[in-house]
């Protein structure tokens, strides 16, 4: 017993020797991250898509009889008994005359028009001698004598009812209107 008890010793004691040894303690492990490089952020600009823009016309259309009337006029007045062409009265016709040498196909009536004084008579070959007065000048600015009728209307179509000084010369006028050829 003796024998088995050295034994048994002898092997606790190797048993805790090999156990009490020091071991050298593991080498930490190093596990290297990846190198992470930011890159800078780009915003994209959204994409804006423009619809095209729809010019609606306003006012009236190049060429009609409205446009002569909105950006021309179709009026100019006399003294009394006069068929001279005042300076106002030359500029309108001028415009007149610039209007129709850009629309070459219409054609225009210009009548004359007198107040009420007068006889009957008097007043056709005065509205008569206005129309010519008007026809005569817009021809010499360029425009085809072919293109323009003249009338006289006398005392006949007053534009003002009254008898007055105001509507008398209202009524003292020489009228161009448009026939044909003008934009719809």
């Amino acid at each position: 017993m003796r024998c088995t008890l050295k034994t048994s010793a002898s092997l606790a004691l190797v048993l805790g020797v090999v156990a009490c040894a020091t071991t050298p303690p593991p080498e930490p492990v190093v596990v290297e991250e990846p190198v992470v490089v930011e890159e800078p952020v780009v915003v994209e600009e959204p994409v804006v898509i423009e619809e095209p823009v729809v010019v609606v016309p306003t006012g009236p259309v190049p060429g009609s009889v409205d446009d002569f009337l909105a950006n021309v006029g179709d009026r100019v007045y006399f003294d009394l008994d006069q068929h001279v062409l005042s300076e106002e009265a030359r500029s309108v016709l001028r415009d007149q005359a610039a209007w129709l040498t850009s629309y070459e196909g219409v054609k225009i009536l210009v009548a004359g028009n007198c107040d009420e004084r007068g006889t009957r008579e008097y007043n056709l070959a005065l509205g008569e001698r206005r129309s010519s007065v008007i026809k005569d000048y817009l021809v010499a600015l360029g425009v085809q004598p072919s293109r323009i009728e003249t009338v006289s209307y006398g005392k006949e179509r007053p534009i003002a009812g009254e008898s007055n000084e105001a509507a008398w010369a209202l009524n003292r006028n020489g009228f161009t209107q448009i026939v044909s050829g003008a934009a719809s």
